[in-house]
């Protein structure tokens, strides 16, 4: 026997120190960036070409793409592989925009070339969305994916404060044109970090999930057995994403807008209630990230939810910007922790071959469904004022909470340690 030992295994390191993970994150920033850059220079673009309801329109016509195509893309993702789809994906948004800044700049083609734009990249979005949530689970161990949705969310939060001022500043230079390079750039930034990006090998017991040999519409159908058969990602999950994103979405974007002009806080006032809700809902990314696990997950998810929507109910009555500001941040908080701990679940409890199919699903159910609740709304305040408004959005965010307390699978789902 000889006298030498097996080297010890090198100890798992955790995803905010891994180089790997680090750059599927500053990818999947740059790209967010682009993408923040890219929607305002659309918007500015379009009301620029036409009149306001034509603006509405072209800045909408991507949700539609999106929504129709998006399960088909599940398929794509699992057959294909996730970061090979991402990278087609931004190569192919980046493209588009770069070609539509170069006609931007040469003339004037119209509100046709911005719809077209608009329509591609919802189409693009409907491959891009599930890849980015299938392709953790293959970069990262599973008692790593909780942290890296909150890198991701500290990703997106970072966007959404950067990505405006970047895509004025790129206006103000030279006008859309310029806006939509800085938005091309940004995502070919992506690009060669999404290249170097490593992935990890199937375990062998999930790897004929996506080499079945059968067809696309047997790998969808497949998919959605799995999901309603699963203890934890069934029904229930999805329909308390559902539910707390259909009584979050409404109030949170055309109600906060109404609720500000309402009050007289104009354009600042509403300005300083969504910084407190992006501090709120950062704070809740950077908890995730730093901890990496959140214990009693599904009972946390609940116990956020509830008290979240009580807060949607009391905004509304806020007598002064000040208590509106620190509402909202309890908002973010309280949503982002239940937003973020929802999409750990799906990441950790998913079969990493199903996850393409899996996030599909659940994209539906929050880019599809809940902005339907934003025209709704509007048209409810319209007629019943905010107070009422915001408190029926409470009701229905707090039964996504009852859900989770009354589906046994949920209550007791756990973050792997």
């Amino acid at each position: 026997m000889s006298g030498t030992t097996a080297p010890t295994p090198a100890a798992p390191v955790p995803a905010h120190r891994d180089g790997n993970v680090l750059r599927w994150v500053a990818a999947y920033t740059a790209s967010m960036l682009g993408d923040s850059v890219f929607f305002l220079a659309l918007s500015w673009a379009a009301v620029r070409q036409g009149s306001p309801a034509e603006a509405g329109i072209v800045t909408a016509v991507s949700a539609v793409p999106r929504a129709l195509l998006m399960l088909g893309g599940g398929v794509v993702v699992d057959r294909l592989g996730p970061r090979r789809v991402v990278i087609g994906s931004d190569t192919v948004r980046c493209v588009a925009v770069l070609a539509v800044a170069a006609l931007l700049f040469a003339t004037d083609p119209g509100l046709w070339l911005l719809a077209l734009l608009a329509l591609v990249f919802g189409a693009v979005d409907a491959l891009f969305l599930p890849a980015v949530g299938a392709l953790p689970a293959r970069i990262t161990a599973k008692d790593q994916l909780a942290r890296v949705q909150g890198m991701r969310g500290l990703a997106v939060r970072l966007s959404s404060v950067v990505g405006a001022p970047l895509g004025g500043l790129g206006v103000a230079l030279g006008g859309a044109a310029a806006a939509f390079a800085l938005a091309g750039v940004l995502i070919a930034v992506s690009v060669p970090l999404l290249v170097s990006v490593r992935m990890r090998e199937l375990p062998p017991d999930d790897a004929p999930a996506t080499a079945n040999g059968g067809t696309a519409w047997r790998d969808l159908c497949g998919g959605l057995r799995y999901l309603r058969g699963h203890r934890v990602l069934g029904p229930s999950l999805m329909l308390v994403i559902a539910l707390g994103d259909l009584g979050f979405v409404g109030p949170l974007n055309i109600g906060l807008t109404l609720l500000a002009d309402e009050r007289g806080w104009g354009a600042a006032g509403m300005g300083w209630v969504l910084a407190g809700f992006g501090a709120g809902a950062g704070t809740a990314a950077l908890l995730l990230t730093v901890r990496g696990r959140v214990p009693h997950a599904g009972y946390v998810v609940a116990g956020a939810l509830v008290p979240g929507a009580a807060a949607i109910g009391v905004l509304a009555q806020a007598p002064a910007l000040p208590v509106a500001v620190g509402t909202a941040l309890l908002i973010g908080l309280l949503a982002g922790l239940s937003g973020a701990l929802c999409g750990a679940l799906l990441q950790t409890q998913s079969a990493p071959a199903l996850l393409g199919r899996v996030t599909a699903v659940a994209g539906i159910v929050s880019l599809g469904i809940a902005p339907l609740s934003m025209p709704v709304s509007a048209a409810a305040i319209g007629v019943w004022g905010t107070g009422p408004v915001f408190a029926v959005s409470a009701v229905v965010c707090g039964l996504g909470g009852v859900v989770a307390l009354c589906a046994p699978g949920v209550r007791r789902a756990e973050l792997p340690k």
